[in-house]
């Protein structure tokens, strides 16, 4: 194993035990919402479309 093969190893022991932060968990939205968001956007970029 060379030098650069044991830092390499070295630093990704080192960033596998940092913990990541905590990330606020959002509720998830139903697909029919999802869905009704995606056809608003259609309708928001149709020509004519008023803005």
């Amino acid at each position: 194993m060379t030098r650069i093969d044991k830092a390499f190893s070295a630093l990704s022991h080192r960033m596998n035990d940092v913990s990541m932060p905590g990330r606020a968990t959002a509720s998830p939205e139903s697909i029919a919402s999802l869905l009704d968001k995606v056809n608003a956007a259609k309708l928001r970029y149709q020509p004519g479309a008023m803005r």
